[in-house]
């Protein structure tokens, strides 16, 4: 009762403070206090008689406090191993597996000099160029560039260090460090003249959509006179263009034409784009310029720039210019360029004038097609001239072309508008033996044209024409009169045929084949004139009018078809068109190419069109990824102030998701929400996952905040959509803490949100938090949905909650009955899995006395699980009821009872088993014989594998795969056959398989061992011809084995040769080489290998370094014996006492007294008690030095330590000592030596001494 009491008051006082538990805390809690104030449900069955409506918690702040909760999640987004207060020290530990040789040299450096921090960076440079680079590597490198800068008012970077500091800078998109530093650089008189760093620099700020700062940067490298590569160009021009910055963009593309360099696609694709630009704002001439120079420099301009110029200067209407253009560039315009000047020349200046301008153009080069004597027959049949409309086509005959049906349709119309009816047929004649078939427009024009001229039969039979090409259909009461006046769009009641019965005044205007009298009774004027503009409507084809029909009919192949074949004949969409292209297709992703097509030559029109068609082009280009066209279009529209619609932005955000721009993705994220915008309850999702994929928690809790906000009552909805993102990346412990920070402002989750959580958390392996909440579930009687039942059921058997696995089942099977078998199947893994066989088996009785069938699944658990305790005859038994009951077993089960049959000598069963496997299975067949290769071979019965293979390549004509090859390599060698594993390796190699490391290092070894090591180099060689990297492992044994026969050369070859084919391994241990190069007095090669660890990511261990230390001693290197001492100490290494004597000795032995001192002080920090023979070394060197103060010192520090002088080191110390030689000079007593001093001052009384 008072234990109960004490967890509530506390619960009460945490709920009060709000107490925040970082993942870092909590372990340090008790558990069972920790569950209590976890536990959710706990928490919810207390208030469980408050009922708080969800939709009225105020979720404002949320965000904030759930980023302070998971502050230490939080900051491994931006640097998780960031290090507190770093120093020096800590920046070059932290580079010196990238740079080890020179990071060692540097640490002990008390003041840096500008060469040695070069020294640093050109090495970290060439490691880098190798190897690749990290951006927290070299974050650590600038911040050891600056602290070297700040270190002394008269430090000054060499040029060259800058330059090299800029050029890794650069490699990571650290473009604001390398502005910063060449601002620097210029204070200081210095210029950098990196052309890649310029070029990386300006392209990386236009990235990051810092246009201005690449235009400074790419105006210093002018000023400098660095050249700027083509990409450098390109990259800049596409922003220029995309910002419509027009004169700078003019300036960059002359700057670029004149390099005179060759320009590859894309630059030429940029140039083109300028002159797009130009031409569109009207500045025609100066695009001229620039294509002239472009001609200049000796390339050839594209179509797409000659239609542009074309363009610009027919809508100034100067065509006598634009001829003189191509005469000055020396190249002739194509079709549609060319058809583009016929057309604005018949409007503006008539057919005559545009034939004559024709053969101007010929002389350029220009070559015209049908559709260009098409535009030009349409326009004499539209003047009224069909004598030149024939002289037109005759031309394009004598030229072999074929004329267009559009030719033909103009041809027909301008002759029955002129009275012609009678020629009419032979048109259609010659249509039809050019196999062109005439369309629905063409039979209208023969139809108002008949009409026009009276000749109703005419009519009547094209209508029967129509039928018969399937463009209607006739029954027979319909009256074709009737048919042709509505096809006409009259109404047919408005207009009758009449018969004059002479009564009267004759109204006869035509008579008929059999010469009655007819005419019509209607509005003669109205009906002229409707069949006037029938005729007058087809003469030229106008494709806005056309799309926006067919766009009516919904035939959008034949959209797509006049929006390709209008630019063609000289045409252009218009706005209208666009906005009908847009509105008949559900698909927009059909459309995008006609719409880039139409936006690259008129990006003008987006003026022109309305908030509906600009919103869907956006979601157009969102939706096919083009998602910088898509912002592009977005900024315009912002800029002309239009409504942007909400699934606009929903688009877009999430292709940025799925094209995994977060730079851009994080920009238009904040444009959206400063424009109002929340992403739907669904739509969140995959903005959701990618936040979370990336780690960015604060859009992640803002995101939530403001949804919560936004659906106050989809709640419940948003939360399992956030769960559920979380737990699938990897997250569930920031999803608790959500659970947690809802709770405690009163929003109680359903059980959903719980499971969820669960699900997560077993992912992650937490399995104790999930089992905790799963109790508090059930303990308010609610059923998990069957997931959290079959993932927690094996959990809680593990744990050893057979009693909650147990309950959990009950409730499954109860009151989720159709899963039944599931949930059976998932407690008797757990059994099966802890080893409790007697409750699996009677699990398996209680679902036969429930009526439940077991399926193949539940079989293959007893199976399992019976192989696992070794149980054959039960095996055997479930064998059997399988086989009757034609179930399949698995490959897991096949496994397990080949490996007990071969354990228990029943290899032969195991080859029948086989043999059943396959008559059920032979999509397996590899599995299936590899399985009994490795156990027979494990069972040490090699003779039957024989047989096997035999069946395996001739019976069954199957080639071995490479697990069959590490399984036959492994077990021969199990069975001591090494041979046989020898041949099997080279054979495999030879067929082109990679061995296993286990397969390598075992044959390896056994050639090692028995002296064949010249075999060993030559498996060796093979793989390195492969280009195969040898596990560590297998480099010690060979390494170890060439020293072991003195090749000690051969052995540095070897390891030599690894480094330069980069074949060797990361985290690659060399250790024991390590020690055997230092017995061997190769030290140079010890240091390497050292380095080559570091390197690789593995760190030697303390004896490396010890040995590193003994022998640079032994060589008189003890510069670098206290580099590495050092460096072991850093990286938080022990040396043996052994180390710290040898090198008090050695710096004792060389004269070196303060070093040695250093040392000793050293290790006493440390808390380690020098040796008696370290502490001699200094007494040595103090006696030798005449120190009486510092041998007094050193002779207490040992008494200290628990040593007494023996007699020995007494006697030397006073054999060597002379009353006349050793005095101390500024003693008052000048008779009395230095071991009076001495003793004395060490503690001895003078009568003693006396």
């Amino acid at each position: 009762m008072i234990r109960a009491t004490s967890i509530a008051l506390c619960n009460c006082l945490l709920q009060i403070h709000k107490v925040r538990l970082s993942r870092s805390l909590t372990s340090f809690i008790p558990s069972k206090f920790f569950l209590t104030f976890q536990s959710p449900v706990t928490l919810r069955c207390r208030n469980k008689c408050t009922t708080i409506s969800l939709s009225s918690i105020d979720c404002s702040g949320i965000a904030q406090s759930l980023i302070s909760r998971c502050s230490v999640l939080v900051e491994k987004e931006g640097n998780g191993s960031a290090l507190p207060n770093p120093s020096l020290k800590d920046f070059l530990l932290e580079i010196s597996d990238v740079v080890p040789e020179y990071a060692r040299k540097i640490r002990r450096i008390l003041q840096l000099k500008p060469e040695d921090v070069l020294k640093l960076l050109l090495g970290f440079q060439s490691e880098v160029g190798n190897n690749g680079i990290q951006v927290k590597k070299v974050e650590c490198l600038w911040s050891i560039f600056r602290f070297a800068n700040e270190s002394g008012k008269n430090f000054k970077h060499l040029p060259k260090s800058c330059e090299v500091m800029a050029s890794i800078l650069i490699r990571v998109g650290k473009f604001k460090e390398v502005e910063l530093l060449l601002s620097e650089m210029e204070i200081q008189g210095i210029l950098l003249d990196d052309p890649e760093v310029f070029n990386c620099l300006v392209q990386g700020f236009v990235g990051e959509d810092n246009l201005e700062g690449a235009l400074l940067i790419f105006g210093k490298m002018r000023q400098q006179c660095i050249s700027p590569s083509l990409s450098c160009y390109r990259v800049l021009l596409d922003s220029l263009i995309r910002m419509k910055k027009t004169e700078v963009a003019l300036g960059v593309c002359l700057d670029m034409v004149e390099m005179g360099s060759s320009l590859g696609d894309e630059e030429k694709a940029a140039f083109d784009n300028v002159i797009g630009l130009l031409c569109w704002q009207g500045k025609v001439l100066g695009a001229r310029n620039l294509v002239k120079k472009f001609v200049a420099s000796g390339f050839m301009p594209s179509d797409k720039v000659l239609y542009q110029i074309t363009r610009g200067y027919c809508e100034k209407k100067d065509f006598e210019d634009l001829l003189s253009f191509f005469f000055e560039i020396k190249s002739p315009p194509n079709v549609f360029s060319g058809n583009k000047i016929m057309y604005s020349l018949c409007i503006n200046c008539g057919s005559e004038s545009a034939y004559l301008f024709l053969r101007e153009l010929e002389r350029t080069g220009f070559k015209p097609d049908e559709v260009t004597f098409g535009i030009l027959i349409g326009w004499s049949c539209r003047e009224g001239n069909l004598r030149n409309a024939f002289i037109y086509l005759s031309e394009l005959l004598l030229r072999g072309l074929r004329p267009d049906l559009h030719s033909y349709n103009a041809l027909i119309s301008g002759m029955l508008k002129d009275g012609l009816w009678e020629s009419v047929r032979g048109i259609l004649d010659e249509m039809a033996d050019w196999g062109t078939k005439p369309n629905l427009s063409t039979f209208k024009i023969l139809l108002a044209g008949y009409c026009k001229a009276r000749q109703f039969d005419e009519a009547k039979k094209i209508v029967l024409e129509m039928e018969k090409c399937g463009l209607i259909q006739l029954s027979s009461i319909d009256d074709l009169l009737c048919l042709i006046f509505s096809f006409l769009g009259f109404n047919p009641s408005a207009v009758r045929l009449k018969r004059d019965n002479n009564a009267g005044i004759s109204k006869t205007e035509f008579l008929d084949t059999l010469g009655n009298g007819l005419y019509l009774e209607t509005d003669v004027d109205e009906y002229e004139k409707r069949l006037t503009k029938v005729l007058e409507e087809f003469i030229l084809p106008d494709f806005n009018s056309l799309i926006m029909d067919e766009c009516k009919n919904g035939d959008s192949k034949v959209v797509l078809r006049l929006a390709a074949e209008m630019v063609r004949w000289g045409q252009e969409l218009t706005s209208v068109g666009l906005m009908g292209l847009f509105k008949s297709h559900s698909n927009l992703s059909s459309i995008i190419k006609p719409i880039t097509e139409v936006w690259e030559k008129r990006p003008d029109m987006i003026a022109e069109l309305g908030a509906d068609t600009l919103n869907l082009i956006v979601q157009a280009y969102s939706k096919n990824k083009l998602t910088s066209s898509a912002i592009g279009i977005l900024n315009e529209m912002i800029q002309m102030h239009v409504e942007i619609e909400k699934e606009t932005y929903t688009a877009l955000v999430n292709s940025l998701c799925k094209t995994e721009n977060l730079r851009k993705l994080l920009g238009c994220w904040d444009r959206a929400r400063e424009a109002g915008w929340v992403p739907g309850p669904h739509d969140c999702k995959s903005l959701m996952s990618y936040l979370c994929k990336k780690g960015k928690f604060n859009e992640v809790f803002s995101l939530l905040e403001t949804m919560l906000a936004s659906y106050p009552h989809s709640r419940l909805d948003i939360i399992h959509i956030f769960l559920k993102r979380l737990s699938e990346a990897g997250f569930a412990a920031i999803g608790r803490v959500l659970v947690e920070e809802l709770m405690s402002r009163g929003l109680y989750l359903d059980q959903k949100s719980y499971e969820l959580l669960i699900i997560g958390l077993c992912k992650e392996n937490n399995t104790s938090i999930a089992i905790n909440i799963l109790d508090d579930i059930m303990a308010t009687s609610m059923v998990p949905c069957i997931d959290v039942c079959l993932l927690l059921i094996p959990t809680l058997c593990k744990a050893g909650r057979y009693e909650t696995a147990i309950a959990l089942k009950e409730i499954g099977t109860t009151k989720l009955s159709s899963s039944s078998l599931r949930v059976f199947g998932a407690l008797m893994k757990g059994f099966f899995t802890t080893g409790k066989v007697r409750e699996a088996f009677t699990l398996f009785q209680d679902m036969l006395l429930k009526g439940l069938s077991p399926d193949a699944e539940i079989y293959n658990l007893l199976v399992q699980g019976h192989c696992k305790v070794k149980n054959f005859d039960k095996v055997r038994e479930l064998l059997g009821i399988i086989i009757r009951r034609d179930l399949s077993l698995s490959i897991s089960s096949y496994r397990k009872l080949v490996c007990l049959m071969c354990m228990e000598g029943r290899s032969l069963q195991a080859l029948y088993l086989k043999d059943l496997m396959l008559r059920h299975d032979e999509s397996h067949d590899r599995v299936i014989y590899n399985v009994l290769i490795f156990y027979i071979l494990r069972s040490g019965n090699s003779m039957l594998v024989g047989e096997i293979l035999d069946e395996v390549s001739h019976k069954r004509k199957l080639l071995l795969d490479k697990v069959a090859y590490d399984f036959l390599i492994y077990g021969f060698s199990q069975c001591k056959d090494f041979s046989s594993s020898t041949l099997y390796l080279f054979t495999m190699i030879h067929q082109e398989f990679r061995p296993s490391n286990r397969s390598l290092n075992i044959v390896i070894s056994h050639l090692c061992d028995i002296g064949e090591l010249e075999k060993a180099l030559e498996l060796s060689r093979e793989m390195e011809s492969r280009g195969w990297i040898l596990d560590s492992a297998i480099h010690n044994t060979i390494v170890e084995c060439l020293i072991s026969y003195g090749k000690l050369q051969e052995a540095e070859c070897f390891l030599e040769r690894m480094v330069e084919k980069c074949l060797v391994p990361e985290r690659v241990d060399y250790n024991n080489i390590i020690r055997q190069f230092c017995r061997n007095g190769r030290l140079s090669k010890a240091v390497d290998l050292i380095n080559v660890m570091l390197m690789k990511g593995n760190t030697p261990n303390a004896t490396s370094y010890d040995s590193v230390v003994h022998c640079c001693c032994n060589c008189n290197k003890l510069e670098e014996a206290v580099d590495f001492h050092t460096e072991m100490l850093d990286r938080c290494l022990k040396p043996r006492i052994e180390t710290w004597d040898k090198l008090i000795f050695s710096f004792c032995r060389e004269g070196k007294t303060r070093e040695a001192e250093r040392v000793l002080m050293r290790m006493l920090e440390m808390g380690e008690t020098p040796s008696k023979d370290a502490y001699c070394s200094m007494l040595n060197r103090y006696h030798h030095e005449n120190n009486l103060e510092k041998a007094s010192e050193t002779v207490r520090a040992m008494q200290q330590s628990g040593y007494e002088l023996d007699f020995e080191t007494q006697w030397s110390l006073i054999s060597k000592l002379s009353d006349a030689t050793l005095k101390d000079s500024n003693s008052n007593n000048n008779n009395k030596g230095f071991l009076l001093g001495l003793l004395s001052k060490s503690g001895f009384s003078r009568e003693l001494i006396r």
